[in-house]
């Protein structure tokens, strides 16, 4: 069952903003009507592009905008899935019947296996936007240290986004095969024969992402035109939240990351981890979502549509938060107000092409995520919640599964030495590029 009691009526996480358990994921009330915020016009996904080089002096300390932030003036047009993991020739998945040694008699047989990985089938309740099964990964390594880590991969909330096949949102079935759902053909620290990678010893659960929900939903939703999607994020990961648990319980040392989609939700699941780990050091690494602000109308209208007030937690913290209160820089404000020794860190491009297309996809004014970022940072802090952030250059999106982890470098300051120093447990400086066209 999931480990966490749920509020009746709480609050939502927006989009800019063991076993299964959770609700059957049936209809709920008719959703309000979308907010008149005109969003820009849009066409396609754009494609991430490799950073730009980095310049080499002091880094900054402070969370305040910098004022030479000009917008560069490069466009993209062709889609592309926000998250799409490098090409390699790493082992591809094979199905098997072979129990893990590890497993224990309430754990599922695995039904895959690829290189140290094995895929798990979530179990019934747990499903992909299509209905289809939905897969987590397993990787043993070292018992006392447990990376969680949210996959990314766009979200949808209107008929157009979430219908099969279109490009700007993933919410297919989970393809173990792929190499988009395999990680071990992922880089950054999944490279575990780096010797840099500074979780290489770690063991690892991944909670694939396949419901257009950042992770946060609990609703099957009707979009007419035959558009129907299980907006099942929240039941899925968290079910492999809870296998991370039933597996390697005893941790001392928990890493919660995610990327794109999967960094949305990552403080939030920071604080779940901290509830079941009791006792370990609890670190969050946000890969990508730092720009999504918070708006009541936005809030409350995509919140609706993914079902999220059934999901918050009933922490002392949400006591009396309505949906239009709770956007994404909440889930910082109300996990580290609720777990206070859990330690938080953001990595973004300043105008990182991704997050301005769903930015303004949502009802945002797109034209300044850098200030956005630095807004909502600023709004976390006056919270009395910590959020340590690394800021580069350019519209690249996303790092921690890719090669880039281990070149980037923004002000003099390398951002591997920078995440070592984090997840170490050192208070590290804020750095944030100068010039980040």
């Amino acid at each position: 069952m999931i480990r966490i009691r749920l509020l009746v009526a709480p609050a939502v996480a927006a989009l800019v903003a063991a076993a299964c358990g959770a609700g059957g994921g049936e209809e709920a009330a008719e959703p309000p009507a979308a907010p008149t915020t005109e969003a820009p016009a849009t066409t396609a996904a754009p494609t991430a592009t490799t950073a730009p080089p980095a310049t080499t002096t002091t880094a900054s300390t402070t969370t305040t905008a910098p004022t030479t932030t000009t917008a560069p003036t490069t466009t993209t047009t062709t889609a592309a899935a926000a998250t799409a993991a490098p090409t390699t020739t790493a082992p591809a998945a094979t199905t098997t019947s072979q129990s893990v040694a590890a497993a224990g008699p309430s754990q599922p047989e695995p039904v895959a296996a690829a290189g140290e990985w094995t895929a798990f089938n979530g179990g019934e309740e747990c499903v992909c936007a299509d209905g289809s099964d939905y897969h987590y990964w397993v990787r043993e390594g070292d018992p006392d240290k447990v990376v969680f880590y949210l996959q990314g991969g766009g979200a949808c909330f209107t008929r157009a986004d979430c219908a099969s096949g279109s490009e700007g949102t993933s919410s297919d079935a989970t393809d173990i095969t792929e190499i988009g759902n395999n990680p071990s053909m992922w880089r950054g620290i999944f490279d575990f024969e780096n010797p840099l990678n500074p979780v290489r010893d770690h063991s690892f659960v991944v909670a694939l992402y396949c419901t257009g929900d950042l992770h946060v939903g609990d609703r099957t939703n009707d979009y007419g035109g035959g558009v129907i999607v299980h907006h099942n994020g929240f039941v899925n990961a968290n079910t492999a939240l809870d296998a991370a648990f039933e597996r390697f319980g005893g941790a001392t040392e928990v890493v919660v990351a995610g990327s794109s989609a999967g960094s949305a939700s990552a403080a939030l699941y920071g604080g779940l981890a901290a509830d079941l780990f009791e006792g370990a050091s609890v670190a969050v690494v946000a890969d990508a979502s730092g720009a999504y602000p918070s708006d009541p109308g936005i809030n409350t209208y995509i919140g609706s549509l993914w079902g999220t007030m059934r999901v918050v937690p009933d922490w002392p913290v949400n006591e009396g938060v309505t949906q239009a209160e709770w956007g994404l820089p909440e889930l910082f404000i109300r996990a580290g107000l609720h777990a206070p020794h859990v330690r938080f860190a953001r990595y973004d491009n300043a105008f990182d092409s991704t997050q301005e297309f769903y930015a303004a996809l949502a009802g945002f004014d797109a034209g300044s995520i850098d200030q956005f970022m630095h807004q909502n940072e600023a709004r976390i802090e006056a919270a009395g919640v910590n959020q340590a952030s690394y800021t580069a250059p350019g519209r690249d999106h996303t790092i921690l599964f890719r090669d880039l982890l281990y070149t980037q470098e923004v002000e003099g300051v390398a951002f591997l030495d920078w995440l070592t120093a984090f997840l170490a447990g050192a208070d590290v400086d804020d750095v944030s590029c100068e010039d980040c066209s």
